[in-house]
């Protein structure tokens, strides 16, 4: 009789240690199926987040082009010459701006970009499965040898 225990103990530590190891393979699964998920996701936004910064820079270039445009209109019409001396001065720093605004607005989205960055160094909690099922194993192992 001390025997049928000893052996059910074994297949019970068994069946418990099976049962672990492949809670552990689809915790594994799901974990997989959600990172993939998430880079899909992080892909998208990535995507969008370039194309919206693509159209703010185009329209931050027929902004300007059409300031300089009307800059320029309204000095000739003044009687400057809008290629020479101040008007030039005020092109040049017109296209300065532009171009010291464009380059912090690429600087907050690449920061927006790589806040929104997963760790690909996150723990996905495999191993501990494993440990706990040698645990069990171990614990029914013990019990026969008592």
């Amino acid at each position: 009789m001390a025997q049928l225990a000893s052996l059910a103990a074994l297949a019970g530590a068994g069946i418990s240690a099976y049962g672990q190891v492949r809670q552990a393979q689809q915790q594994r699964a799901a974990s997989r199926a959600q990172a993939d998920n998430l880079r899909a996701q992080q892909e998208a936004q990535d995507a969008q987040a370039t194309t919206q910064a693509a159209a703010r820079a185009r329209e931050r270039s027929q902004a300007l082009a059409r300031t300089i445009a009307s800059v320029r209109a309204r000095l000739a019409a003044g009687g400057v010459s809008p290629d020479e001396g101040s008007a030039a001065a005020l092109a040049a720093g017109l296209r300065r701006d532009a171009a010291q605004d464009a380059a912090e607005e690429a600087a907050v989205t690449q920061a927006r970009l790589a806040a929104g960055r997963r760790s690909l160094l996150a723990p996905d909690g495999s191993l501990t499965s494993f440990l706990r099922a040698g645990q069990s194993l171990g614990g029914a192992v013990r019990s026969l040898l008592d």
